[in-house]
């Protein structure tokens, strides 16, 4: 089996595992989700959606986010960790999207790059889930279950994990793709002491293959 048809039938069995898969973060717009998936670094989506809610109570608009002092809106992000750097990242990128994009988010990759505190992760889930174009989302699940499954090999920087992908999954299975991959990596492959026994892609994973041969 090749890496390509590996991919394939991965793709096959976690969308019969995993049919509605979405992403985890609660959002009506394009903003809101920019702003959750800055929160999400290193915090759970669970917390990540709660706090959302308190900051959309205090500041329901890109223009309320952009006047508040970023003390403000650090008081209220804090439970998500590293408060100060995810304030400020927050307050400069809804002051861009005021002044320059009239509240509004683009919908172009390397405009998304540009705004404060979006890398590539964040501007692919914009992409994919907001305006429902191709992207591959390469955050801590996509990493590991690429690596362990064999659809890249012993590659652990996003960026490079991303052009690997590409080459493989086809563009119109890719966004849901990479929300599959979460959910399987929360359900069974996670990080620590994955359940190879349960899982549908044990018999074509190498992760589970060498697990397999360790024990006989």
């Amino acid at each position: 089996m090749t890496v390509q048809e590996k991919a394939l039938e991965v793709i096959r069995r976690l969308k019969a595992e995993y049919p509605a898969t979405q992403c985890t973060l609660d959002f009506e717009n394009a903003w809101q989700l920019l702003v959750s998936v800055r929160l999400s670094a290193q915090c759970t989506d669970k917390r990540v959606n709660i706090v959302m809610e308190d900051l959309l109570k205090k500041f329901p608009t890109v223009a309320s986010l952009a006047a508040a002092d970023p003390s403000e809106i650090e008081e209220v992000v804090r439970p998500c960790g590293l408060g100060h750097s995810k304030a400020r990242d927050i307050h400069a990128c809804m002051n861009v999207l005021h002044e320059t994009y009239h509240d509004k988010v683009p919908d172009d990759f390397n405009a998304l790059l540009k705004l404060p505190g979006v890398g590539r992760k964040s501007a692919n889930l914009i992409m994919g889930d907001v305006f429902g174009k191709p992207a591959i989302v390469t955050d801590t699940h996509c990493i590991r279950l690429s690596n362990r499954i064999g659809l890249v090999d012993n590659i652990k920087e996003p960026a490079k994990v991303e052009k690997a992908l590409w080459k493989i999954i086809p563009p119109e299975e890719s966004n849901d793709f990479c929300h599959r991959l979460v959910d399987h990596g929360r359900a069974v492959c996670t990080a620590r002491n994955p359940e190879c026994k349960k899982c549908c892609l044990a018999d074509i994973c190498t992760f589970a293959d060498a697990a397999r041969a360790a024990e006989s």
